[in-house]
């Protein structure tokens, strides 16, 4: 076990790499000069273009470009934003816990929605609550977050008055408040990983429930509940956690729309701006966090893996 977790996170270092590399070279194709959007109104003046140039190495070929920020990265600085004129790191540790509580409270809607609903489909397959929950799940998959949450907000704010209809409010101000103003973004985020994780849950349950462990526990004359939970539930629970750590993060990085529709500002939103204003170092850092976030919600699962299944211990 400590074998396979060390060679994992030995893979973190030449994955964040591989994916500085990528980021630095992709985005020098965007459309546009960074040195104009930033010279504003100055932008005929060519004094002020050399100089914005010469400011943020822009004068300097790719490879010397690469390295000037790397080594800052490497040093545990990101740069900062050209825009704004603020460290990125900053920037980052403003908006992130943003979209961890978002895209935690996403997640917990998903698990308690979507697990639940795959093992009763599964052992009630070809039956009414397995074409309900398959209908749910359908019905999740194939509606936009954007539209689900106008309707939301429509609904729940408008006609009814319960919440708020956007806007933010940290934990650490009125922790009532923030749960209110993020229940329902999170709720819409968590709707369609909740209908991933039922339909993948359903399918590693039907092959458990096939297998002859669980009918030996059956013959042995166990209670539905315990051979279900007990014997079938943990075997499969091995992909839908892989499954549930990539869809963790993909809910970190992939708020943008539910971000835009509730008014928050979290970390999807910030990379959205930093793109359209040519921000180069507020993408190459926003980048490298979320490629570090999924890669540690990887190694996590791994040592799910040992703890759901003890044949993994000794390997």
């Amino acid at each position: 076990m400590r074998g396979h977790l060390g060679a994992r996170i030995a893979q973190i270092v030449p994955t964040l790499l591989l994916v500085s590399i990528l980021v630095f070279c992709l985005q020098q194709l965007m459309p546009g000069d960074p040195a104009l959007v930033l010279a504003g109104e100055e932008r005929g003046d060519p004094v002020v273009l050399a100089q914005i140039r010469a400011e943020l190495w822009l004068d300097r070929s790719l490879p010397v470009q690469y390295f000037h920020w790397i080594g800052n990265v490497l040093r545990g600085d990101l740069g900062y934003s050209w825009r704004i004129r603020q460290p990125v790191t900053g920037l980052i540790a403003t908006k992130l816990p943003v979209t961890l509580q978002l895209g935690g409270m996403a997640f917990v809607f998903a698990v308690l929605i979507g697990v639940p609903s795959g093992i009763v489909a599964a052992v009630y397959r070809n039956r009414f609550l397995d074409y309900l929950a398959n209908a749910i799940g359908l019905a999740g998959l194939s509606t936009p977050n954007f539209w689900l949450g106008i309707m939301l907000i429509l609904l729940i704010s408008v006609n009814l008055g319960w919440l708020p209809p956007s806007g933010y409010v940290a934990l650490t101000e009125d922790w009532r408040q923030s749960l209110a103003t993020t229940i329902m973004p999170a709720f819409v985020l968590g709707n369609a990983i909740a209908a991933i994780l039922m339909r993948h849950t359903r399918a590693a349950m039907l092959t458990a429930l096939d297998q002859d462990y669980v009918r030996t526990a059956r013959a042995k004359g166990l209670p539905e509940s315990g051979v279900v939970l007990r014997h079938a539930l943990r075997n499969a629970l091995i992909p839908v956690v892989t499954l549930g750590a990539l869809e963790l993060g993909t809910l970190l990085s992939g708020a943008v729309l539910t971000e835009q529709v509730f008014s928050i500002p979290g970390f999807g939103k910030m990379i959205v701006d930093a793109v359209f204003n040519r921000d180069y170092p507020v993408v190459q850092g926003v980048v490298l966090v979320t490629a570090f976030l999924y890669v540690s919600l990887n190694l996590v699962a791994d040592i799910l893996y040992v703890v759901i299944n003890p044949r993994l211990r000794g390997s």
